[in-house]
């Protein structure tokens, strides 16, 4: 993994040396998810988050929205679940604006997986099932699992209802 970063960093030097910053961004996105590998997490949303700057200043939109799962992914994974669910919706603003709907089930279906961790499983129902509408339409092979979230969700409403 070393060899990795080492190679990454030497890319970066060169992307910053030619001018080319969306060469940078998702460099140092790649370096953020090698950190994340690593456990630095603390790096890794550093390197995000220059990522993200980067992204925002030339308007790569759809980058930046992918790019904000990144950190979002640490955050929930840190138990910092309102940060994440922050990072998420601003991606879901993006993909809805942008049309992109593949990023848009992604993210609804994490949204809807922050939601059930904090057992909304209401609000969780609602983030899940446009996410599988959407990943069915598209034949997605995350559809599959996409199900499996919104069927175990179904399965504590109904546990509650009892």
């Amino acid at each position: 993994m070393d060899e990795a970063i080492a190679l990454f960093n030497q890319s970066l030097e060169i992307f910053e040396r030619i001018g080319d910053v969306q060469g940078k961004a998702v460099t140092l996105n790649n370096l953020g998810m090698l950190y994340t590998n690593k456990g630095e997490v603390e790096q890794a949303i550093a390197l995000y988050n220059q990522s993200l700057e980067i992204t925002e200043s030339i308007g790569d939109v759809q980058t930046k929205a992918a790019t904000l799962h990144q950190p979002g992914y640490i955050y929930a994974n840190k138990g910092e679940v309102d940060e994440a669910i922050a990072l998420f919706n601003q991606s879901l603003e993006i993909t809805q604006r942008i049309g992109d709907v593949q990023g848009k089930a992604m993210t609804l279906w994490w949204l809807g997986d922050l939601a059930e961790q904090q057992g909304e499983y209401t609000k969780a129902i609602s983030y899940l099932q446009p996410a599988l509408e959407i990943l069915q339409r598209l034949k997605s092979p995350d559809a599959e699992s996409v199900s499996a979230s919104l069927d175990r969700v179904q399965q504590k409403v109904e546990s509650e209802e009892d």
